[in-house]
């Protein structure tokens, strides 16, 4: 287990995934915007405006590092090249979290352009606590894993979802990062209580929440098909989950994710301003995290 605390930490505040034709404006005033999530891959290069923008933008705010590359749950061992870069990243930056997702996306030297999902087994298990320890005494600080959004179950999970990410802190010290938008999407396409899963969540375990926006399909059989896009506003039942999730868990970091056909400032300020909203209305004695028992 990874015992080395992190330095820094993430404001219990909105932030938004930074894209580069926001400088400006968030540099002039990006209330109520106080802390900033960056992807890894796109800042592994050397020099260039990019890092320029980014070393400006990290005195100023809090930085998160969002990985979306490792493979964590791969059956190859991580890539060493991309851990070297990684741990580059994350030595000048200094990060406040570093993030990566319960998914893989290499096979047999191809990467593919998904997260893809994995079953929920003890090999499965096993397998992903070991690349996260790996990747944890390379970066030297504990990481934050994410929720996947599913569009399919495997038959040959004995684990639950919130069971195995919960295990998988256990026993490697990982914090958990809890995406409400993929709770929701996984939820209406596997036919699930979203807030059966947000109750069985180790709220404890959370050092950030992200929010984003889906896309509305069917499948062959005519029933809702939700797809994590991150193109558009999140929708207002993602919003009622947040407020579900924040009065057990307590008031987290809050992420607005606006990643494709991504809008001018002011409307995503204006979603990170409903963040801020949904802080300002818990109750002052929120903050101990309401738990259920679950057992492997």
């Amino acid at each position: 287990m990874f015992e080395t605390s992190a330095t820094g930490s993430l404001p219990d505040a909105p932030g938004v995934g930074y894209k580069p034709q926001h400088f400006a404006e968030i540099m002039e005033n990006a209330d109520p915007v106080q802390w900033l999530e960056i992807h890894a891959e796109n800042y592994m290069g050397e020099g260039g405006r990019p890092l320029a923008q980014l070393r400006h933008l990290a005195e100023r705010f809090s930085i998160s590092v969002h990985g979306v590359g490792l493979s964590i749950g791969g059956e190859a061992p991580l890539d060493a090249e991309h851990l070297a870069r990684l741990k580059h990243l994350v030595g000048w930056l200094n990060p406040a979290s570093f993030s990566e997702h319960l998914a893989w996306s290499t096979h047999d030297g191809h990467f593919y352009n998904d997260l893809l999902p994995l079953p929920y087994t003890n090999d499965t298990l096993s397998r992903v606590c070991s690349h996260i320890d790996q990747l944890q005494e390379v970066i030297g600080r504990p990481m934050l894993l994410e929720n996947p959004s599913s569009y399919l179950a495997f038959t040959e999970s004995t684990w639950s979802e919130p069971e195995f990410l919960s295990e998988i802190s256990r026993r490697t010290g990982c914090g958990l990062l809890l995406d409400v938008n993929n709770v929701f999407v996984s939820a209406t396409n596997l036919e699930f209580s979203p807030q059966g899963y947000i109750d069985a969540f180790a709220l404890n375990q959370v050092g950030e929440i992200h929010l984003s926006g889906h896309d509305e399909d069917s499948d062959d059989q005519g029933r809702p098909l939700l797809i994590d896009s991150h193109g558009r506003a999140v929708v207002d039942p993602v919003w009622a989950l947040l407020d579900y999730t924040l009065e057990r868990a307590g008031a987290k970091p809050l992420l607005i994710e606006w990643d494709n056909d991504v809008p001018d400032w002011p409307l995503l300020a204006a979603e990170a301003e409903r963040a801020a909203f949904a802080l300002s209305s818990l109750p002052t004695t929120t903050g101990q995290p309401v738990q259920s028992k679950v057992s492997a």
